[in-house]
């Protein structure tokens, strides 16, 4: 397993969903997917994934 840190490379929005994918071995695709249907049908995720994005540190 790697680091938790936003890539340069690949990013969406912020790189947050490419950040756990990454990290866990997961698809980037299936955390996205999965994060756009968080937001969705509960929108606690979306104040997550804001707070992630001010967390998880850019790649250097």
């Amino acid at each position: 397993m790697s680091t938790l840190v936003r890539p340069r490379q690949g990013r969406v929005i912020a790189g947050v969903c490419a950040a756990v994918a990454h990290r866990f071995g997961w698809n980037v695709m299936a955390v996205r997917i999965l994060t756009v249907i968080a937001v969705l049908f509960a929108g606690l995720s979306l104040w997550i994934y804001l707070l992630l994005w001010l967390i998880i540190p850019k790649q250097s």
